[in-house]
């Protein structure tokens, strides 16, 4: 593979832009310090308050006493509704148990 030719007047300009290459990195690194030093003179003037992380709690005793409340409630309404659900039971049973005589009264009569 040949190398390419180059120019006598290419070797300048190559030189002359690798010289403003190494010029513009030199700026972007002054340009690079200016703004930190901005800002850290801005952090100097308004220095910004330091905040503590918050732990968070585990809600122990609050949580096992809402745990408790709650399982009580349940079963409250479970009791009640089975002290419903026996005098239903019973109140039926009354009924039928009259109806019955009742029936076996009238069957008798005629």
């Amino acid at each position: 593979m040949e190398p390419l030719p180059i120019h006598h007047g290419a070797r300048s300009d190559i030189g002359a832009a690798a010289k403003e290459a190494v010029e513009a990195a030199h700026n972007s690194e002054q340009l690079a310090l200016i703004q930190a030093v901005l800002a850290a003179q801005q952090l100097a003037q308004h220095p910004q308050p330091v905040t503590q992380p918050v732990q968070q709690s585990s809600g122990g005793a609050g949580k096992w006493i809402g745990i408790g409340v709650g399982a009580s409630v349940f079963l409250l309404t479970v009791a009640l509704s089975a002290v419903a659900v026996a005098i239903a039971v019973v109140s039926l049973t009354v009924c039928v148990l009259v109806l019955r005589s009742v029936w076996h009264d009238i069957r008798k009569s005629h």
